[in-house]
């Protein structure tokens, strides 16, 4: 991500995965005979646009990518269709059986409800209609495998393009992860945990929230919490408040209009909220990203992550809410890792 280092020449070789090149092979792109735009290229022939995407049945994992390191992730852009929390996106580092990544794929590119919302920050960017980027660098030393469950009823039409770099890494490089949790609703008086169980040295780099809000009035009092390294009834880092952890302030509310402002920059953004219409769409959500690019927060034994929701009462005495709070955090850490804990089933992940 750093513009200086552009002009310097290196040793490493670029490859790229995708439904038009599925092993990356040097010299192997654009070589399908058959796929989803064969008759579109009839009279053109081989080269001219023929696979540019696969179908993932109901049920099916398919793999996306399968490659020998050392090397390092560079970009990945993909469009899936279909209900995204129904998607979901692995990747494993160099053999552990375990994933490092698992996530519902709308989620882990910052698009928590299912719907579209414009994403412009550096490690993120979601772009017209519904394109998915991440810019995340993820070193590997033996393997990365990138896989794509449907674990919906109906076919997933997968567009995806994994750009990476062949190459000797550093050894302090560390390795990419992201994790999805979410609690529907938050039970009185309980935090809502954003990651737990992470043992080892690493960086917290970023959080995605997508919070609905199950009450009237403002719901952001929350501190958040980062426990490290054998802190135990209290932190390390502690924050003021829930939007102000997400770079903003009072209420994200527009002073002039007294609305709430949708924003999305390089580190933080609110780049999703939406309103109800006074009919079926009851609820306000809010869909929010913190990248800690310039600021990670290092550990060096553990590290667990919290924050609290909380809204106000009448007297002014705070109100625990009891939220639809669902989360992504992403983080860099020295392998083995530990697994994770299950991922919810498909009933309590759904939203409408």
């Amino acid at each position: 991500m750093d513009i200086s280092e552009l002009s310097h020449l290196d040793d490493a070789e670029s490859r790229s995965i995708s439904a038009e090149n599925p092993t990356g092979e040097k010299g192997k792109g654009g070589m399908s005979t058959t796929g989803d735009h064969a008759a579109f290229a009839a009279g053109l022939g081989r080269g001219w646009k023929i696979s540019p995407s696969v179908a993932v049945q109901p049920g099916d994992t398919f793999e996306i990518a399968d490659i020998e390191g050392p090397g390092t992730i560079e970009q990945i852009w993909m469009t899936p269709t279909g209900n995204w929390r129904f998607s979901i996106l692995r990747i494993y580092w160099d053999g552990q059986e375990h994933p490092s990544v698992e996530c519902p794929v709308g989620d882990f590119f910052a698009c928590g409800w299912g719907q579209y919302a414009p994403v412009n920050s550096l490690a993120v960017c979601v772009n017209p209609g519904s394109a998915f980027n991440c810019y995340w660098p993820m070193p590997f030393r033996k393997r990365c495998r990138m896989t794509l469950e449907n674990i919906g009823d109906e076919e997933v039409r997968l567009y995806y393009q994994v750009n990476y770099s062949i190459a000797e890494l550093k050894p302090s490089a560390a390795y990419f992860h992201a994790q999805f949790r979410r609690v529907n609703p938050l039970p009185y008086k309980e935090v809502y945990t954003i990651l737990d169980g992470v043992e080892g040295k690493g960086r917290y780099v970023g959080t995605y929230m997508a919070w609905g809000v199950n009450n009237s009035g403002w719901w952001g009092e929350g501190e958040i919490k980062f426990y490290m390294d054998g802190d135990e009834a209290f932190p390390t880092i502690c924050g003021t408040g829930t939007e102000d952890y997400f770079c903003g302030s009072y209420n994200f509310e527009n002073q002039q209009t007294r609305q709430y402002e949708a924003f999305s920059t390089a580190y933080a953004g609110l780049p999703q909220i939406i309103r109800p219409d006074g009919l079926y769409q009851s609820q306000m959500r809010f869909g929010m990203y913190r990248w800690h690019l310039p600021d990670p927060v290092r550990f060096k034994k553990n590290l667990r992550v919290t924050i609290q929701a909380l809204g106000w009462r009448k007297d002014r005495r705070y109100l625990p809410l009891q939220d639809d709070i669902a989360s992504v955090a992403y983080w860099y850490q020295e392998l083995p890792g530990r697994p994770f804990p299950p991922l919810p089933d498909r009933d309590y992940l759904e939203i409408i």
